[in-house]
């Protein structure tokens, strides 16, 4: 969504980067790149004003200037802006004292709020609330059929006493499920309206007096984050026809440029609550401002990577993976690689994890094409092997690569790939686990940053390898003479046979492409 910001105020930032202090023409240049910036993202004008010079405000204070690092300082002030205008604190729902808390969604045809009211209402359970929607669209064809197909996925109860389709009186369906709520001991009422255009006084009324007859405890206005600035000119005439508490975006997971989603708190006044982003029912959370500012900065969201994984893992299991890959509760085999597999696929598509690390804009185009039936491929190689083989990867040979191959619909050098790579990150896993690190990433625990200190220890270490090998005679004949009588050790075999045990490629019955697989 905000891939364009994002990438422009990365270049933007790169070019303070080095500097020990900061110059007005610095200043002003990097107000004028975040200006086009913000205007290319679609965001209202008088938003970008009033942002770009509360940047520029604090940019020439003392905090940068006295501070040792002034392009860090001025990447803070942005990202302490971009909070602000967010709505600066994450907005939660205010529940009635006394049951049923009633919900009223509003907003423009088209903008998901069918789909939304089960997505809520499944968060809301989640919750360990007990939510019951109302089916009060009965304007558009099959809205009702939708909303109860919706609520049966959920695992909702959803309250339609009328058919739709242009039959039923929206304001006493609405009137009639409060108490439908109370009788039945629902504390959450969800009533999904009909969607309408800003411009349609007749329906812009239906909806004031659907709020009027349940006088509802928060009204959320439902806006397609991808229609650019006319969410901002529409959440202004729904705000100044029904009135609404909060703002819900739909479709954030969509190529717009995000302008609306930074341009709605500023203009109404009213905060962003919750994000849909996707299809899912389970694509919906909370809208977190200082999180999203992250985001849009290549900062990274891990408070939400945390929380999604906390709900995904299964604590025990966790745990039992970590002792085995420390050496204290046996050896990490391919099950646990598969059940780990499927617990981060619990989480959602994997490019949206990763796209939630520090740094994933750097990645985004791999990110982009990264093919998610990748991991289904690898999950039927590790289910078409046997459980001894799981257990012990080192005893798949090539008669057994070629059936596993068989079995699960692959080639022979995808096998040969994932068992290669499940070792590689045993191995990478295994030195994590025990504090070392992650292998080749300098300055981490085990690798030491480069420098001086370090060259000096790594020759004393080659040094104290050569000291305890066998003295070589200078003398030409001597040392040829030693070279016979000392035979070449055997090379270590891929394939987990004895290291004395030859092994000829032709048996294996690989394909001819496959040599670039075989260690030399």
């Amino acid at each position: 969504m905000f891939a364009t910001l994002s990438d422009r105020l990365a270049d933007t930032f790169k070019q303070l980067r080095g500097k020990g202090r900061l110059s007005e023409a610095d200043i002003d240049a990097t107000a004028r790149e975040i200006r086009i910036a913000l205007l290319e993202a679609d965001v209202a004008l008088p938003v970008v004003k009033e942002f770009v010079a509360a940047v520029k405000e604090r940019a020439r204070g003392a905090e940068v200037t006295g501070a040792l690092n002034p392009a860090q300082q001025v990447v803070k002030i942005v990202n302490e802006e971009l909070v602000t205008i967010l709505g600066g604190e994450t907005r939660r729902i205010r529940f009635a004292k006394n049951p049923p808390t009633v919900i009223m969604l509003a907003g423009l045809q088209g903008a998901g709020k069918t789909t939304l009211a089960a997505k809520l209402a499944l968060w809301l359970k989640g919750q360990g609330k007990s939510p019951m929607l109302v089916a009060a669209d009965l304007q558009r064809p099959n809205a009702v059929k939708q909303l109860q197909v919706n609520g049966e996925r959920a695992g909702v109860t959803v309250f339609a006493p009328e058919p739709g389709n242009g039959v039923g009186d929206p304001v006493a369906v609405a009137r009639t499920a409060i108490d439908e709520a109370r009788r039945t001991l629902h504390d959450v009422v969800i009533v999904d309206t009909a969607g309408r255009l800003g411009v349609d006084a007749e329906m812009m009324q239906q909806a004031a007096d659907i709020r009027d007859a349940v006088q509802p405890d928060e009204v959320l206005f439902v806006v397609d984050a991808m229609i650019g600035q006319d969410a901002v000119s529409t959440a202004q005439a729904f705000l100044d026809g029904v009135g609404f508490d909060g703002v819900v975006l739909t479709k954030l997971d969509g190529d717009a440029r995000g302008g609306a989603a930074l341009s709605i708190r500023s203009v109404t006044g009213r905060p962003v609550m919750f994000a849909s982003s996707g299809e899912k029912l389970t694509d919906f959370d909370l809208f977190h401002p200082d999180r999203m500012a992250s985001r849009i900065l290549d900062m990274g969201d891990m408070l939400s990577l945390i929380e999604q994984a906390e709900k995904s893992f299964d604590v025990a299991q966790a745990e039992k993976a970590a002792a085995k890959l420390t050496g204290q509760g046996g050896d990490f085999t391919l099950e646990d690689f598969l059940e780990q597999m499927q617990a981060v696929r619990k989480m959602g598509s994997l490019s949206k994890i990763l796209g939630m690390l520090p740094g994933a804009g750097q990645m985004r185009e791999q990110l982009e094409n990264f093919d998610e039936r990748e991991i289904d491929r690898i999950q039927a190689i590790i289910l078409s092997m046997t459980p001894a083989e799981r257990a012990n990867p080192k005893m798949i040979d090539g008669s057994r690569r070629a059936r596993i191959s068989r079995g699960s619909g692959t080639k022979v050098s995808d096998v040969n790939t994932l068992v290669d790579r499940f070792f590689e990150a045993k191995k990478m896993m295994q030195t994590m686990a025990r504090g070392g690190g992650i292998p080749g990433m300098p300055g981490m625990p085990g690798m030491g940053m480069p420098g001086a200190g370090k060259r000096g220890k790594g020759k004393q270490t080659a040094k104290k390898g050569k000291a305890k090998g066998k003295r070589v005679s200078g003398n030409p004949a001597k040392r040829a003479q030693q070279g016979k009588e000392a035979p070449a050790p055997a090379a270590a075999n891929p394939f987990g046979l004895p290291a004395d045990q030859d092994l000829d490629p032709a048996d294996l019955q690989l394909p001819d492409d496959l040599a670039k697989y075989l260690k030399q």
